[in-house]
């Protein structure tokens, strides 16, 4: 299958320590050959979010879109690059409006603005 930027997907989210993982869904950056770079997301949404998060709620007009089962968080900085092949399953997508501010998010998070 073919994946583009703003699908979320399900997948072997990798912990930082590089030993374990969970399968957990997560958004597509983009797809470079056949490697996905990632962004996690999250559904225990803690009372204070961080600036460089994103929440999607499930009262959102384009929550059913995304496949999600339930109120989540877009954390942009738990990054991985993964091999298309690990992908467990399309769960569906990010209208192009809210992909763009995940998108500038993480250029903070990079601290690419200049």
């Amino acid at each position: 299958m073919t994946y583009k930027s703003g699908d979320i997907i399900l997948v072997n989210f990798p912990f930082t320590d590089l030993v374990s993982s969970k399968v957990r869904p997560a958004v597509v950056i983009t797809i470079k050959g056949e490697d996905a770079i990632i962004l996690g997301i999250f559904s225990k949404v803690p009372e204070k979010v961080m600036d460089s998060w994103f929440v999607i709620d499930e009262g959102t007009e384009y929550f059913t879109k995304t496949g999600l089962k339930k109120r989540s968080v877009i954390k942009t900085e738990k990054i991985a690059v993964i091999h298309s092949s690990i992908i467990k399953r399309p769960l569906g997508s990010l209208p192009k409006d809210i992909f763009k501010i995940i998108k500038a998010k993480l250029k903070k998070t990079l601290e690419l603005e200049g």
